[in-house]
């Protein structure tokens, strides 16, 4: 099979951790007989630095006409960086912001996953990380606070900032089913996140996921406000299967289940529109007070990657096989800096790469 990847490898150690998962890819298709082509594109501050904008309208013409993309990582230093000098709708965020709306990818999947090798980098509890867990956050992308009407004026001599919270019905039913489908998948259960107690858009949230669950009636789902999810992340992590929730309340939850996995580098994610497209990245940032210097851990950008073959090239065998590389190379005790403990192989991405690859 032939399918074409548009490669957008950004800032920071953006670069290294793509060409990591781009080695992945090119031993997967080797292995399974596929062929796969890349196009390399250029978003964030490495474009404003080429074109004087995050992201072009060029760039965004050709990662449509790709069947997915693979990207790295956004942004700089946030303090001494000449990006971020610049209007907000000129900085690198804004054209990660704009791609996603651009190509509609409404449905953010993000798996944290502990796994038994890396028990000891949990930093929960011991009888709360031996029990392990394994669940997708599937975060609303396109809607929201995010994308809401703002402003700041002044209002009777004082300086007043409004931002907007909207969601309709498709929007929250879209992703809903989404998130109904993939627990079909796993181990068939749904809490959906909210603050219905407060938020009218949260009681429409709530009304519309119950008329979504409806359909799925091997899939059991129940509400939760966002607080006690956050508290119950780091109680009982393995409760959850798919969480569902939308766009600010999974950008922060999402997070926060990334950090029990014991490092950032290990998250993968996805963000899907209504067909099999996606834009697959790490959930980490470009980490510029290492970039260049070899010592990043790919494994988020690797398991994006797997994410990329099962989501969009519904090739699920390929997906396996490099999600198991990834793992073997945990339990043989290499790690990258930021997972390293006691006892352990210290590597390099690149050697990481070289690892996993040679595992599948």
């Amino acid at each position: 099979m032939n399918k074409k990847i548009a490669v957008i490898k950004g800032d920071g150690i953006g670069p290294e951790i793509v060409t990591e998962a781009m080695k992945i890819l090119d031993k997967t298709a080797e292995k399974f007989n596929h062929t796969f082509e890349y196009e390399q594109l250029l978003m964030g501050g490495c474009s404003i630095d080429a074109n004087g904008v995050p992201l072009t309208d060029e760039t965004i013409e050709r990662a449509k006409a790709a069947d997915a993309v693979l990207m790295g990582s956004i942004g700089g230093n946030t303090a001494t960086s000449p990006w971020y000098k610049l209007p907000s709708d000129k900085r690198p965020e804004a054209g990660l912001l704009k791609l996603r709306k651009s190509l509609n990818l409404f449905a953010n999947l993000r798996p944290a996953v502990l796994y038994s090798q890396l028990k000891d980098a949990c930093p929960l509890k011991e009888e709360i990380a031996d029990r392990g867990f394994d669940m997708m956050i599937m975060r609303e992308l396109t809607g929201g606070l995010y994308f809401g009407a703002r402003k700041t004026e002044e209002v009777n001599g004082v300086v007043t900032a409004t931002d907007t919270l909207t969601y309709n019905e498709n929007e929250i039913r879209r992703i809903a089913v989404r998130a109904f489908d993939i627990a079909m998948k796993r181990r068939k259960k749904v809490t959906s996140v909210d603050k219905a107690n407060v938020l009218d858009s949260s009681r429409l949230w709530r009304k519309i996921v119950e008329e979504v669950a409806a359909d799925y009636p091997e899939v059991s789902y129940e509400h939760m406000l966002v607080d006690n999810c956050a508290m119950q992340l780091v109680k009982d992590p393995a409760q959850f299967d798919v969480v569902l929730t939308e766009n600010m309340f999974g950008d922060i939850l999402s997070d926060e289940a990334s950090m029990i996995t014991g490092s950032i580098g290990m998250l993968a994610s996805a963000s899907l529109n209504d067909t099999r497209f996606g834009l697959y990245e790490p959930s980490g940032g470009s980490a510029p007070d290492i970039a260049g210097q070899n010592k990043a851990n790919p494994i988020a950008t690797i398991l994006s990657a797997a994410m990329l073959l099962r989501y969009s090239f519904d090739m699920d065998k390929e997906a396996d096989a490099v999600e198991k590389a990834v793992e073997k190379a945990l339990k043989d005790g290499y790690r990258t800096g930021d997972i390293m403990s006691d006892g352990m192989k210290k590597v390099s991405c690149s050697e990481m790469g070289d690892i996993i690859a040679a595992n599948i």
